[in-house]
């Protein structure tokens, strides 16, 4: 049993942390940190996990030595406490948004401040084994991506991997999130009052999902963000330009070829049916991200559609994939939920 510790782990990010570890058969939980409730029982704070652990919340000098140690933390502090965790742990997965850029001057446009540790930015393995996974088998090191930005970027990387995008025209991303994804100590704009019924744009320009989608996949992307009433769940609508001479069957195949063998990517484009197109609601709790695609043959114009849940493949399952890929472990242990429906 491998040893592991949540840092941050009263958040809703930590939470899902929790549910995924206590029901791996792989790992002991021995300690979930939390500097707002120390000594408070976990399922205290996160009620679905009663009868899951009778384990409490503890400071970050409790926890033992680890084999791995996942950091929900707030994003800007994740960098001023990695270094106190690389020393007590074998491997290191970040969620914060504090390792995702690999250029200091990208970050400080995007996240307002300098870097608090840039000699390790290139240390730091992308954690999204569909790009990545030779990396991650040998990383002590490992960012998660964001939820937008890794709906995103599975949405478009099969055509963009085999040419088949005007790069020189960029991407436009439209994406969609649910209120958990502004996470548990989120202010007033989150309230019930103000976010039910509403399609709120809080990013028309500039978010920071869009410098991690231009970095994965190497094009210009403009992403707008928007806050609807959901609780989970990311859907990103993206609009691109295919090479002259691409057809649909091309992008087909791109995608068949590209997703084959992937675990926790389904392609998702029917003729007709409600879910015709990826839907996060189906995918709630999942580890699955769904991509799908349309094309106007007349003018090359492609739309890219995908979905999944946030707190999930935008976030802890993703996390616990890169694991089990590191350790050695089958990819898809403790990630076999399939969602429910209906919800």
């Amino acid at each position: 049993m491998m040893r592991v510790a949540v840092v941050g782990a009263a958040g809703y990010i930590g939470g899902e942390l929790l549910r995924l570890l206590l029901g791996h058969p792989g790992v002991e939980l021995v300690g979930a940190v939390s500097s707002r409730f120390p000594g408070k029982r976990i399922d205290g704070v996160h009620p679905n996990l009663r009868s899951s652990t009778d384990l409490s919340f503890c400071a970050a000098e409790e926890v033992p030595d680890c084999d791995a140690v996942f950091l929900a933390l707030p994003h800007r502090v994740a960098m001023t406490q990695v270094e106190q965790w690389t020393r007590r742990s074998k491997v290191v997965v970040d969620l914060t948004g504090d390792f995702r850029l690999d250029d200091t001057e990208v970050f400080r446009r995007y996240y307002g401040e300098e870097h608090r540790a840039p000699h390790l930015l290139g240390d730091f393995v992308p954690g999204l084994p569909e790009l990545y996974r030779e990396g991650l088998r040998s990383a002590d090191l490992i960012s998660v991506p964001g939820c937008m930005a890794t709906a995103g970027v599975l949405a478009l990387y099969p055509l963009v991997a085999r040419g088949l995008i005007d790069l020189d025209r960029g991407a436009q991303f439209d994406a969609r999130t649910g209120s958990s994804g502004s996470g548990a100590t989120a202010g007033p704009a989150n309230l019930h009052a103000e976010r039910s019924g509403a399609m709120r744009v809080f990013a028309p320009t500039g978010h920071r999902h869009e410098a991690e989608i231009s970095r994965h996949l190497g094009l210009s992307a403009a992403m707008t963000a928007t806050g609807v009433e959901a609780v989970r769940g990311v859907q990103t609508i993206c609009h691109a330009t295919l090479r002259p001479g691409v057809d649909l069957k091309t992008v087909r195949r791109a995608y068949r070829e590209q997703y084959a063998g992937e675990p926790f990517v389904r392609i998702v484009a029917h003729q007709r049916g409600i879910f015709r197109y990826p839907d996060p609601k189906i995918l709630l709790g999942s580890n699955f991200c769904d991509v799908g695609y349309a094309l106007d043959e007349d003018t090359g114009r492609l739309t890219t559609i995908a979905a999944l849940d946030n707190l999930v493949k935008g976030g802890s399952g993703n996390a616990l994939q890169c694991f089990n890929i590191r350790m050695g472990l089958p990819e898809n242990l403790g990630l076999t939920f399939p969602g429910l429906h209906p919800l």
